[in-house]
């Protein structure tokens, strides 16, 4: 049966192809006699402009939208203002395709493939499953405009946040605990979004500029061993680039959407920079600050390298027994211990110092034996996995360069999209 099939020159991929077209074709003119009476026709009551002039009508325009089920064409009143000359369509409205000639599915979907994928990927995986026709650049666009409005979506949310009062005393607590990570991570910039800017260059110039990234997650049971579990599908990110204090903002208010006043324990977690520890402090001063343990093993080794240079046998007995130090939350014996090993060498001597002044920083905030002990993670590996997959799987692939505003609307999407927020904003605009 097959092999007659094939003899007869019966292509079957050219016919669901051509079938699919044909039904789009077809499907694209039901739904433009569907929208034939959308916005046109007289208006119960008169439109006024944004600078509150009355608006007068002055005839009917026609749009061409790009739906999923191809190019439809309609009509819909327009109205112009008399005193600034703004134009209006409520048709444009009602169908949510103001100042874009995109559907709103072809936007959703175009969105979710750009928060995942290159846009030359997302035009390719379109046109191949959906048969919706793009190029590259107008996945770009699409996709920016998308998180750009998701972006101030949230902005609005963190705005009516940022005023929420913490409920009575006696009312019940309904999280367990809660968590708060937040790190950094560079993202690789179009040369005039550096310039002028230090960095990690050999001349002291920067290729990349700092996205900040926070997460946030519940934690309820422990496994066999007593280890903290991080109850499943909890993990929200929020993210930019953007300067400490907006960024502390925003990651306060992904708190106080998930709960901050409801959880028996907060917790912070992240590594030992300023920044951090500063923003901990500042909107989560009540909640225990943890440095990352695994971020203060590495303090460690640095600290060996710089006392021990190539001496490998010292260097490795004194990693292991101040690795042990930490994790005991002996950090005063760890440091007194570095002190008594300082080398003559100025040089030599001066890293080694910075590593001691890091440990001496963070002392209170590295006592794991306590930390452990009250069933508290130590270690902030679900916010490193956050900087790579929220942002280095899709901002830092190789030959990529962004804008501050571009990629600031892919961290939104991304966030959005991994934080299972994607289709909250659709509904909502949808509402």
């Amino acid at each position: 049966m097959e092999l007659a099939g094939r003899a007869s020159g019966v292509d079957l991929e050219a016919l669901e192809a051509a079938l699919r077209e044909a039904a789009h074709v077809a499907g694209a003119r039901v739904l433009e006699g569907l929208l034939r009476d959308v916005g046109v026709g007289r208006r119960d009551a008169p439109a006024r402009c944004r600078c509150g002039a009355l608006m007068q009508s002055s005839g009917v325009r026609a749009k061409q939208v790009q739906t999923l089920l191809g190019w439809i064409a309609f009509e819909r009143s327009r109205y112009g203002c008399p005193r600034c000359g703004r134009a209006h369509y409520p048709g444009d409205e009602a169908l949510d395709v103001v100042n874009t000639s995109r559907s709103p599915g072809v936007r959703r979907q175009v969105s979710r493939l750009g928060a995942k994928e290159p846009f030359r990927e997302v035009a390719r995986d379109l046109r191949e499953l959906a048969g919706v026709k793009l190029s590259r650049k107008d996945a770009e666009r699409v996709s920016e405009r998308a998180g750009e409005a998701i972006e101030a979506w949230m902005a609005q949310e963190r705005r009516e946040l940022r005023g929420a009062q913490p409920p009575p005393d006696e009312t019940p607590k309904t999280l367990e605990t809660l968590y708060i990570e937040f790190d950094g991570t560079g993202v690789p910039m179009v040369p005039n979004e550096v310039a002028g800017r230090k960095g990690k260059q050999k001349d002291g110039s920067a290729k990349t500029r700092e996205a900040k990234l926070g997460c946030v997650f519940t934690q309820t049971g422990f496994d066999e061993k007593g280890r903290p579990i991080r109850d499943p599908a909890t993990t929200s990110f929020v993210g930019a680039i953007e300067g400490a204090e907006e960024f502390g903002w925003r990651i306060y208010a992904e708190a106080v959407r998930r709960g901050l006043f409801s959880a028996n324990q907060v917790v912070c977690l992240g590594d030992g920079a300023p920044w951090v520890k500063n923003l901990a402090q500042i909107h989560f001063g009540n909640a225990p600050f943890i440095v990352d343990f695994y971020h203060a093993k590495e303090h460690v080794m640095a600290l060996c390298r710089a006392l021990f240079d190539r001496d490998m046998r010292r260097l490795t007995r004194c990693r292991d027994r101040w690795w042990e130090l930490l994790a005991q939350g002996q950090i005063e014996t760890l440091v007194q211990q570095a002190k008594d090993l300082l080398p003559k060498d100025p040089r030599t001597k001066k890293d080694a110092r910075t590593q001691i002044r890091y440990f001496e920083k963070n002392k209170d905030h590295m006592r794991y034996d306590q930390f452990k002990a009250q069933g508290f993670f130590i270690g902030s590996g679900v916010i490193e996995a956050g900087c790579r997959t929220v942002i280095g799987q899709r901002l830092k692939q190789s030959g990529m360069e962004w804008t501050v505003r571009g990629a600031n609307a892919i961290i939104a999407l991304r966030c959005a999209n991994l934080s299972n927020r994607l289709e909250d904003y659709w509904e909502q605009r949808a509402a």
